[in-house]
């Protein structure tokens, strides 16, 4: 058995290449002469040396190729069908997730968690109190109220649980629940129901959250199109959410709940938030648990909030952060608690396309701001992002393209195409793609050297995959709405909304919160409300 695995691991950069050898004439390639030159199509599948020319491997010469293929077929395939059979044979990443935990913790020397108190990670936010609260006299008002005005039958028993109790809320609809269809957006599982509870929606309803709504996602978690059409921004009804998380960033916008849940892998919280105009918290990587939610990267899924508030987003972390027991990603991280930071001790940086009214409102609050620039020398974020996640998400949907549903797929542009390219990533390369993003881990702790966050467009692509693959914490704020440039009626209510986003290492989310927060404690773009009621259209 020894054996076997020391030549299986011969091959292991090449395993996926069978997946071209069993469609060719076996016999034909291995009678073909040896020293020839690249033999031509059989049963119009490419030849063999071409095969390797995909996987960048064409060093080999003709002879080492048959005896790799060979080779390969009798020891790789069978491992491959054997464990695709014991962990693949259901879609979605629910069930054994991978053992291979990313940590984005940058002081891999500093144990001193090790050494905390227990009670420092079950330690909560001190909140804010809130003056009393009356029945404002317009419904709409209500849909906008950061707080409840009455609370379910337990607290006419005397029991409160706290600042959600009795609060509504939507969850991204790759987010189980029991009972209820969980689809993922996608045609080939708008039916499906999932006994699961996810590891959030118990955390919120313990704390007296009243999930009201499963909210839209865009299918399989890509993009703003799902098997019911596409997701619009209640901002601009003529243009679209952009980014999984559309029916969370919609519907908070629009007022339909006071605040939701979304998740991103690369871009769906800061693409949607910022399209419609909300503020958006994606925490570190690690700070909420997965356990019941479909898993497209494990490195690099996260669950964060949309909300009306920074203040709000502090309070639903606070909520459903902690260890889930069954996600070996997941931590007790004790954050500070942000409504206590001190953030005239904050030295904060500030990029070109940073908005400079909270450059300013935060110097005027006494934060130190200073001219900032994210260095780093890898050049391929975006390689290594693609690599990742899309090799990440074949693994958690190969019986789904496998059995051709793929074909089904409502934009064809989007999975379809990147899990066809995943099935040509050598093995070796992944784990190249993983040392890369180590070392631009490094690099970007340490232009963080001198600097305990940045502000910076939140949704500027190179800036989405850094984030995302070295873990920080992100805040999306609105900074203000500016009139649609090509809108052709004279009457014009809808706006496109002008955000920014802060950033912080790892584990510093209470930094960005607690920075969002002064900012727009003295500014109410993010009270601003979208026209729901008014398409915009009428001419004067």
């Amino acid at each position: 058995m020894a054996e076997i695995f020391k030549t299986s691991t011969t091959y292991s950069s090449i395993m996926i290449l069978l997946a071209f050898f069993l469609s060719l004439n076996w016999k034909f390639v291995i009678s073909y002469q040896k020293d020839s030159k690249c033999p031509p199509k059989v049963g119009g599948c490419s030849s063999l040396e071409c095969a390797f020319e995909l996987f960048d491997a064409s060093f080999f010469n003709n002879t080492k190729m048959l005896e790799i293929a060979e080779g390969a077929r009798e020891l790789n395939i069978p491992i491959m069908r054997a464990n695709r059979e014991l962990v693949a044979y259901e879609d979605g990443g629910l069930h054994y997730p991978s053992v291979l935990v990313f940590n984005p913790e940058w002081d891999t020397n500093n144990n001193d968690t090790k050494n905390l108190p227990k009670p420092i990670f079950a330690k909560r936010f001190k909140y804010p109190s809130s003056p009393t609260i009356q029945r404002p006299p317009d419904d709409e008002d209500i849909a906008f109220m950061t707080q409840a005005t009455e609370a379910d039958n337990l607290l006419a028993k005397g029991v409160y649980l706290g600042p959600l109790h009795g609060i509504p809320y939507g969850l991204k609809d790759i987010i189980s629940v029991p009972q209820y269809k969980t689809t993922w957006g996608s045609t080939t599982f708008k039916n499906q129901i999932l006994n699961i509870e996810a590891w959030v929606y118990k955390k919120l309803r313990s704390a007296g959250a009243v999930l009201v709504a499963k909210l839209v996602t865009g299918s399989l978690a890509y993009d703003d199109i799902w098997f019911g059409g596409r997701t619009r921004n209640p901002w601009n009804i003529e243009e679209f959410t952009t980014g999984s998380s559309a029916g969370p960033a919609a519907s908070t916008s629009a007022g339909m709940v006071p605040f939701s849940i979304g998740s991103e892998t690369a871009g769906s919280i800061s693409y949607p938030a910022a399209r419609c105009g909300v503020t958006a918290l994606r925490p570190t990587f690690g700070t909420v648990g997965r356990t019941g939610v479909m898993s497209i990267s494990e490195s690099l899924d996260k669950l964060g909030p949309f909300c009306r508030s920074a203040s709000d987003c502090a309070i639903i972390l606070d909520t459903i952060r902690g260890k889930d027991p069954n996600d070996m990603s997941s931590k007790d991280i004790p954050f500070e608690d942000p409504f206590l930071v001190d953030i005239t001790k904050l030295r904060v940086g500030y990029l070109d396309d940073a908005d400079m009214e909270v450059v300013r409102v935060l110097a005027m609050k006494g934060v130190e701001m200073v001219p900032f620039e994210l260095n780093y020398t890898v050049d391929s974020v975006q390689g290594i992002l693609n690599f990742t996640m899309d090799v990440d998400m074949l693994a958690h949907f190969d019986q789904w393209q496998r059995s051709g549903y793929d074909d089904e797929y409502e934009a064809q542009d989007q999975w379809p195409t990147e899990l066809g390219r995943a099935r040509l990533i050598p093995a070796v390369d992944y784990v190249q793609a993983q040392r890369a993003r180590g070392k631009l881990i490094r690099e970007v702790e340490q232009s963080f050297r001198n600097v305990d966050a940045f502000i910076g467009n939140a949704s500027d692509w190179e800036k989405v995959c850094v984030g995302n693959l070295v873990g920080l914490p992100l805040i999306v704020v609105p900074t203000g709405f500016k009139p649609i440039s090509n809108f052709t009626s004279t009457y014009d209510v809808r706006r496109t909304a002008i955000t920014t986003g802060v950033y912080a290492p790892p584990r510093k989310d209470h930094i960005v919160l607690a920075l969002a927060m002064a900012y727009q404690s003295v500014t109410n773009h993010h009270k601003q409300r979208p026209p729901i009621d008014d398409l915009g259209t009428q001419s004067t």
